[in-house]
């Protein structure tokens, strides 16, 4: 497992002045970036807005997604872009929200091929990655969506199922629960709502959130109670003194 060490050059969060809004960077894949929703940009583009709000918190928050993501990757640029979110005085951001791992658990070819990302090697790489992450500024993960497994292969190459993303987001979840890393379980929470509800708030391609979906998505991340001290500048501000 690799071990990240920060560069001297490298600033730490540290506690944010209360006249300035926090700055926050989102991390992952397409589920980050909000693709599927042409309308209103996925979950983060409208938490973005939300807090833009008058009476709301104000946060300066950057959706940093990139589709086709997998723990590798985000973990190599995990550096990088929080070291470059710091324009207020040059202070980095405050908080990191991740979010990845479905693009690992997809069978390639056929639906028995070999996962993207051999299980064992996304263990020590989500392990690394979230470790890398705590070391900068607190960290939450918000987990995967589950697909629509009739709607498979996606890109006629990609086979994504349930079973595999169960695997691969037990794994996240365990390893956050071990660094006492908030998780938020959005494919327990989607599969019991029942298959017509899911079904609904999918793309065509059974794999990205639709417009409805990414609402869905939103409403459960800002009801989360990790997330909840995050909404008022007051209320986290309070708490940090």
């Amino acid at each position: 497992m690799h071990t990240f060490l920060a560069p001297s050059s490298m600033q730490l969060s540290v506690a944010p002045n209360q006249c300035q809004p926090l700055k926050i960077i989102a991390l992952g894949d397409s589920l980050v970036y909000g693709f599927g929703d042409p309308e209103k940009g996925g979950w983060v583009e409208q938490l973005r807005r939300w807090w833009m709000l008058p009476d709301h918190a104000g946060h300066v928050l950057y959706n940093l997604g990139v589709r086709g993501d997998r723990t590798q990757q985000v973990a190599q640029r995990l550096e990088v872009e929080f070291r470059h979110r710091g324009e207020l005085r040059n202070r980095v951001p405050d908080l990191i929200i991740l979010s990845v791992g479905v693009n690992d658990s997809a069978r390639l070819t056929r639906p028995n091929g070999k996962n993207y990302t051999d299980f064992a090697v996304f263990e020590s790489e989500i392990a690394s990655l979230l470790e890398q992450a705590q070391q900068l500024c607190p960290v939450l993960f918000v987990g995967m969506v589950p697909v629509d497994e009739t709607k498979m292969p996606f890109l006629d190459c990609f086979y994504y199922n349930h079973l595999d993303q169960y695997r691969y987001k037990e794994a996240t979840r365990i390893a956050c629960k071990k660094r006492h890393i908030p998780y938020l379980d959005i494919f327990d929470q989607w599969m019991t709502r029942g298959e017509a509800w899911r079904c609904k708030r999918l793309s065509d391609d059974g794999l990205h959130p639709n417009t409805l979906g990414y609402q869905a998505l939103l409403e459960d991340v800002i009801n989360w109670d990790a997330m909840a001290t995050y909404h008022t500048r007051f209320d986290f501000h309070r708490q940090s003194s």
